[in-house]
């Protein structure tokens, strides 16, 4: 790109990025990132396609770079926003038959209640705060079954946990926990520069639909969580120790899996087997 042309992008983008903030200074507590770029906004709503009368929930709505455009799509959403300030700018931006604002924190959102409130499933969206983006993700699983799909901005790091393979450098607890319930897609990166102020680290955006509930295994998901848990707890140890406290050496091996093993080279299937093992022995 020529020097003159390059200059007059960055101009443009300063602009934008200006006119978004409208005063508006970042907070760090909330991890405030601030998606600005025109191209990757049109991306991430074209993956996300929403149509009128679907009953979109948008986490973080921040500044409203994406919730504008899911409005005009879909018609009406619900947004959750800790930030008050933030908060009091979307109900000036927004009529109240467009957005419905939840001001609080997601991560404390009785997200049951949310989905039990409509009969349509929900279609959930955001760019997900990075400090809280993994708790998030395991306080979404319980209602994972009222839920159509999940469009998320998280760290790239963190995508790629997400959707890794048994036997790679990423795949851990993340991994398991939501492949088990989900199917995972990395979609496309989004560069710091696409955010005001920009991150130290790329993004991701990832697609994620729900398992069909009736084709999952009947496994009790507390056993499961505990014994992924504990597989991924030492990564260096083999299966033979790491499941010392819940299944013996035997029993690791009657499931069809090498006790000398680590968890990181097991697929989903296999940790199911030995969470089934595990709630047999507990019920004797």
């Amino acid at each position: 790109m020529a020097a003159p042309l390059r200059r007059g992008v960055e101009r443009r983008r300063s602009a934008g990025r200006r006119a978004l903030m409208q005063g508006h200074r970042a907070r760090r507590r909330f991890s405030q990132n601030f998606l600005h770029d025109a191209h990757y906004i049109e991306r991430i709503v074209a993956a996300v396609d929403p149509r009128p009368g679907e009953r979109l929930v948008e986490i973080g709505p921040g500044l409203g770079a994406l919730t504008g455009p899911l409005v005009e799509r879909a018609g009406a959403i619900t947004a959750v926003e800790i930030d008050r300030d933030l908060a009091a700018r979307l109900r000036g931006r927004f009529a109240p038959e467009q957005l419905t604002l939840v001001e609080g924190d997601a991560l404390a959102l009785d997200w049951g209640a949310l989905a039990a409130s409509d009969g349509r499933a929900l279609r959930i969206v955001g760019n997900l705060p990075y400090h809280i983006s993994t708790p998030l993700l395991f306080a979404l699983l319980p209602v994972a079954g009222r839920v159509r799909d999940q469009h998320f901005m998280l760290q790239k790091e963190v995508v790629d946990r997400m959707v890794a393979e048994p036997g790679g450098r990423d795949y851990g607890r993340l991994s398991v926990m939501l492949q088990f319930r989900y199917r995972a897609t990395r979609l496309f990166i989004v560069p710091p520069g696409a955010f005001s102020p920009a991150p130290k680290v790329s993004s991701a955006i990832v697609r994620m639909v729900p398992r069909p509930g009736d084709g999952l295994p009947p496994v009790d998901a507390e056993v499961f969580a505990r014994v992924v848990t504990v597989a991924f707890g030492q990564r260096r140890k083999t299966l033979r120790n790491a499941l010392a406290g819940v299944l013996d050496e035997q029993a690791v091996r009657a499931c069809g899996i090498d006790p000398g093993a680590r968890a990181e080279t097991l697929p989903v299937a296999a940790f199911v087997a030995l969470a089934e093992r595990v709630a047999a022995a507990a019920a004797g």
